[in-house]
């Protein structure tokens, strides 16, 4: 809506002339032009001032004769977008105009104390239809401004999904470096342990018999790792019993002993050839050995199954962002997939969404030229996401089809409402709350599998699930 507090005064058409002709395209303007309009408003804004505001407001065309202008857009988030900056002789507002905006989209600012002129709606078309030079002008304006902003709109979208596949990427690569980093403390622990205990060991005498039951333990600790408790109950049991068999040798810290075996999968059986074997302090100097050497190898273990984590993100982000870098390529469909869903596991967690994935074992590669696969494969199962609820279950899908290879994504939210499902596709139509979704993302997708693959993507929806289907030929046309 225009601004309070501007300066503004009414001229005649007949007037307009000597003005018009200091916007660009306008030159050509003969005063037989301009008979058939009444009256146009002159404006006079100040430094700093809004010449309108965002918001439902009647459209006009505006020709900037002295002074700077910015025009930006206010996003949900808080932020603004700048769309264009104009100097005197320029003209503005033909967008909204002729694309049947309902609003204006954008707000103006007077960067420099600037004088305008405002025509309505009716003297905008009358201008457009009299003089060809004006309207050429216009034209070309209108296409250089759309195109512009299109751009932007479609790198801003990018960007908020680079920034959400970082901070994916940041917290996926936290847990198993944090996990890493207390196993290597364990193990330093364990390493300043054992080498006390192996000494005191050591200045025991040991009978043939000890050193085979040690002998075991080692192997039995090294050659494989044995079945964990399946639940809490059963963990606390079996704690249990093995403490109280420990305290009848006589071991002290029975306890603390109990809960490191068990929580390894060891049981008395385990360790039965302890017993009658070892007495008093020396079996308990061998079973705070067999602790420490436990404690090692788990805290090994968990270092490798951390790096192996990192090193399958890695190759993850790595196949996610070089993706169909050459000019034709094979592009395998479920490698994509799988990537994509690696760098979203974090939000997959945060809501306890099982993911079920029913995959082709025999499905083919796609053949092609195009590029952004993977950026569909984001959009389409951010959205599942953010639509299912806590605890349910997202489906992906994918078969062959003649000529065709096919994936699928469906999640059990509440679907979309009818009167919305004929505007899913359009630019900056979203149904997610203000400042959550940008209303590009399936715009991008349906550009991309229609426009680079040649394919096709569609949905079904209704309350309890939400199906996109995309269909890519096997050999791209382009």
């Amino acid at each position: 809506m225009l601004s309070q507090g501007i300066e503004t005064k009414m001229i005649p058409g007949s007037e307009l002339l000597p003005f018009l002709q200091k916007v660009k395209g306008f030159q050509g303007l003969k005063a037989e032009d301009l008979q058939c309009i009444d009256e146009v408003q002159m404006m006079q804004v100040a430094k700093g001032q809004n010449v309108y505001n965002q918001g439902p407001h009647e459209l006009s065309f505006w020709l900037l004769i002295e002074g700077q202008l910015q025009i930006f857009k206010e996003e949900g988030d808080g932020s603004r977008s700048m769309i264009a900056t104009l100097a005197s002789g320029e003209s503005f507002g033909e967008v909204p105009l002729l694309s049947g905006a309902q609003s204006i989209m954008a707000t103006c600012h007077a960067v420099e104390a600037s004088t305008l002129i405002r025509m309505e709606s009716e003297s905008f078309w009358h201008l457009l239809g009299t003089c060809p030079t004006v309207r050429r002008t216009i034209l070309q304006n209108m296409s250089h401004r759309s195109g512009a902003y299109n751009a932007l709109q479609l790198q801003r979208e990018k960007l908020v999904s680079l920034g959400m596949l970082a901070a994916g990427l940041m917290h996926e690569l936290n847990n198993p470096g944090s996990a890493a980093k207390r196993a290597a403390a364990q193990l330093r622990e364990s390493l300043q342990t054992l080498p006390e205990v192996c000494l005191r060991l050591s200045q025991i005498s040991l009978n043939p018999k000890q050193i085979e039951c040690m002998r075991y333990l080692q192997n039995e600790v090294m050659a494989h790792t044995k079945p964990k408790p399946a639940s809490s109950l059963e963990e606390s049991d079996a704690e249990e019993e093995l403490a109280q068999w420990l305290e009848e040798l006589g071991v002290q810290d029975a306890w603390k002993l109990s809960s490191t075996l068990i929580s390894a999968g060891w049981r008395r059986k385990d360790m039965e050839c302890t017993q009658g074997t070892f007495q008093d302090e020396t079996l308990a100097e061998t079973l705070r050995w067999l602790q420490g050497f436990i404690d090692s190898m788990q805290a090994v273990s968990t270092i490798e199954e951390s790096l192996a984590r990192v090193t399958d993100l890695v190759l993850a982000v790595k196949r996610y962002a070089y993706e169909d870098k050459s000019t034709l390529h094979e592009v395998n469909v479920h490698e994509g997939i799988y990537s994509t869903l690696t760098i979203l596991g974090h939000k997959l967690r945060h809501k306890q969404i099982q993911i079920t994935k029913l995959f082709d074992a025999n499905l083919p590669k796609v053949k092609t030229c195009g590029r952004g696969l993977n950026q569909v494969w984001t959009n389409l199962l951010d959205n599942a996401i953010d639509a299912a609820p806590e605890g349910s279950t997202l489906t992906v899908r994918t078969w062959g089809e003649p000529g065709f290879v096919c994936v699928s994504i469906t999640d059990q939210g509440p679907g979309i409402p009818e009167q919305e499902q004929k505007h899913i596709f359009e630019p900056f139509y979203t149904t997610k709350p203000v400042g959550v979704g940008t209303g590009l993302g399936l715009d991008i997708a349906h550009r991309i599998v229609t426009g680079q693959y040649q394919g096709s993507i569609s949905f079904a929806s209704q309350p309890g699930s939400t199906e996109f289907t995309v269909r890519l030929p096997i050999v791209s046309a382009n």
